[in-house]
């Protein structure tokens, strides 16, 4: 029999980006009360927190849900791992600290799907600068003095200057600031996520300070099962969740809301085990259906990254510099005495948004270069010196799904995610591949003796080899308008058809913005922290 864990006035089901900002958020309110539960483990790993453990972090299940998608025809049978944080902080605590806001047209778009003028880019540009703690100081997009600090990196890597420069060679200016909405086109150093030398995760950001607050509970280690709903006169209520752990299975009740702050992976799941899905796989399952919802879980959409090697007759690379057990306490004494050197790199410390011709309005290419490079995420950086280039589509046509395969939460869903399965992404693949070709052939890296790859006609297949998937999962439990039956939220994020639930993560997002997602789920938990408290 499941032991309850009481009544809250409200319920996040997961700590990660979005989760751990509801939490602040809420209890600033001393007169409720709130759960918050992550499947997880508390994040008190030091790879976690030393920046370069990101090399650690990815693909271990300490730390990392590891899913993989299914093989992918656009992908030549590749079946691709999918990282996504299991641990305090989500995906915060092993993604690559980028802190990005997108294209300013990326939210008057969602304004345009929802039909709510409150996403719009000058509505949501306060929330941006509401959380923030810039730097540099705060001006008209930037804010100062809150929760999550945000810097300029101090380290430098000659052979990124020099792609700065061969990228300005190719037409492509220098920029300093990725995020004032427009006007970010070019190519820069990144704004990140680090304080001190430390990675910045939103644990620390928007927990730590608060873990004195009489009014949070924090369960680590659970993993919820279901939702509980009760089917009325007036409609569907959630009225708890069901979860498990320490062994033990457990129930908690609600009396305001339920917020689902799983992610991309875990919202989706949570919703179809709950009997809120596509009536044909909820049927499929063995699922007794709650709500007919055929867009959970539909709607996949991230930027697959091409990722592209060479090798170079230059030394300074984090290849060779971690090479040998000299090499290796040299950096690791550089870091403990002074928090600083290739220890606090983040995996892509520069970056570049590109039109790939001048018909695009916007930039529509989104560069990642990477002083490193490896054959998969968790495999050992090569022996030889090199550096990595990836490149992606800042606006794929492809949608793919997550489905479970079974009512039991610990068997990993169906992760379909049609990679490269239209026209338009096989064709900016192929650009993409042919652009980058032409910055790394251009002056500027020529004293780095680079060694290009061999490209031939076939350009569609060497795509599908140089693919890895991307790091921004968004949309499987998009918002929308009434008349859109694709929806799963509303405007704002209340799932349709069940009253006392709404999703807060990246899931919601109709499409997906320009750049790195995480700024982007941290706005949109500060948007539902603010309805939420409006509501009550």
């Amino acid at each position: 029999m499941a032991e309850s864990a009481g009544k809250y006035d409200y319920i996040i089901v997961g700590a990660g980006t979005a989760g751990c900002v509801l939490a602040n958020r809420l209890t600033q309110d001393p007169n409720i009360s709130v759960l918050l539960l992550e499947a997880g483990a508390k994040d008190d790993y030091g790879w976690v927190h030393i920046p370069i453990g990101f090399l650690h972090t990815t693909d271990n299940p300490r730390t990392d849900w590891q899913y993989r998608t299914e093989p992918e025809s656009g992908l030549n049978g590749r079946s691709l791992l999918y990282p996504s944080g299991k641990i305090l902080g989500g995906s915060s605590s092993i993604s690559g600290m980028i802190y990005q806001r997108g294209q300013a047209q990326d939210y008057d778009r969602w304004a345009e799907l929802t039909g709510d003028d409150s996403w719009r880019w000058d509505q949501v540009l306060p929330l941006f600068k509401k959380s923030e703690d810039y730097s540099e100081g705060g001006n008209a997009f930037h804010g100062t003095g809150g929760d999550w600090h945000v810097e300029k990196q101090t380290l430098r890597w000659d052979i990124l200057d020099a792609f700065r420069d061969a990228a300005e060679q190719n037409g492509i200016p220098k920029i300093d600031d990725f995020n004032r909405g427009d006007g970010i086109e070019g190519c820069g150093y990144f704004d990140i996520n680090q304080k001190a030398g430390l990675r910045m995760n939103t644990a620390k950001a928007f927990l730590r300070t608060i873990t004195r607050r009489g009014n949070l509970d924090i369960m680590t280690g659970s993993q919820v099962t279901r939702l509980i709903i009760q089917q009325t006169e007036q409609g569907n209520v959630c009225t708890g969740v069901e979860f498990v752990g320490g062994g033990r299975a457990w129930t908690a009740d609600v009396s305001r809301e339920t917020v689902l702050a799983a992610g991309t992976f875990g919202s989706p799941q949570i919703l179809q085990r709950s009997g809120i899905g596509p009536l044909a796989l909820l049927q499929r399952v063995g699922i007794t259906p709650i709500q007919d919802a055929p867009g959970v879980g539909e709607n996949l959409q991230d930027h697959l990254q091409l990722k592209m090697v060479f090798k170079t007759s230059q030394s300074q690379s984090l290849n060779s510099q971690t090479r040998g057990l000299l090499g290796k306490a040299s950096l690791g004494l550089q870091y403990l005495l002074k928090k600083k050197g290739p220890l606090t790199t983040v995996p892509s410390p520069v970056g570049a948004m590109v039109r790939s011709d001048p018909v695009q309005s916007s930039p529509n290419l989104f560069y990642q270069v990477q002083p490193w490079s490896q054959d998969a995420a968790g495999t050992p950086l090569h022996a030889f010196a090199a550096f990595t280039v990836s490149v992606a589509n800042l606006k794929p046509t492809s949608r793919g799904s997550i489905q479970i395969k079974s009512t039991d939460a610990t068997v990993p869903p169906t992760i379909k995610s049609n990679y490269l399965s239209t026209p338009e992404d096989q064709e900016m693949a192929k650009v993409a591949i042919q652009l980058t070709q032409k910055i790394v052939s251009a002056p500027a890296l020529r004293p780095y003796a680079l060694e290009t790859m061999q490209v031939d006609d076939n350009l569609s297949h060497l795509a599908g080899e140089l693919a890895f998937a991307g790091t921004n999962p968004v949309g499987t439990c998009k918002m929308g308008r009434a008349d859109d039956a694709s929806a799963v939220v509303d405007s704002e994020l209340r799932v349709r058809g069940v009253a006392g639930l709404r999703v807060v993560d990246a899931s919601i997002m109709p499409t997906i913005p320009a750049g790195d997602t995480s700024a982007s789920t941290i706005m949109i938990a500060e948007r539902a922290a603010m309805l939420m408290r409006a509501g009550r």
